[in-house]
């Protein structure tokens, strides 16, 4: 017999990876610029991470929320001054682009949170 709950949360769990995925194809290229524009190399590297997660045939939906959980990370750690500083140098809203970004990554991953 199968279980119906753990169907559920896998299915949860796809759905949470297929909004990534598709997330990615719409803001990717902001979120690459953004990321490329931090003092952080990390989070750059994060990103392709994703990538290469969303990318496989089947992919790991764990490996999906680790990179979305460190992009988080590394956005919500930069500091306004820095922010302020590319925003300076780049001609590019990084402060907006940090806030906006992040509360997205931030509904991304709730719902891997919500798909038990």
């Amino acid at each position: 017999m199968l279980n119906s709950t753990k169907l559920e949360a896998s299915q949860a769990r796809f759905n949470a990876v297929a909004g990534t995925e598709d997330h990615l194809r719409r803001h990717g290229a902001g979120l690459c610029d953004l990321l490329d524009a931090l003092d952080d190399r990390s989070g750059f590297d994060s990103l392709c991470d994703l990538h290469g997660a969303i990318s496989e045939r089947f992919p790991d939906a764990d490996a999906v929320e680790q990179a979305l959980r460190d992009i988080r990370r590394i956005l919500s750690e930069q500091a306004p001054s820095a922010l302020d500083r590319i925003s300076h140098e780049r001609s590019l809203p990084a402060s907006d682009m940090t806030r906006w970004h992040g509360a997205r990554v931030s509904e991304l991953l709730a719902r891997f949170c919500h798909a038990g």
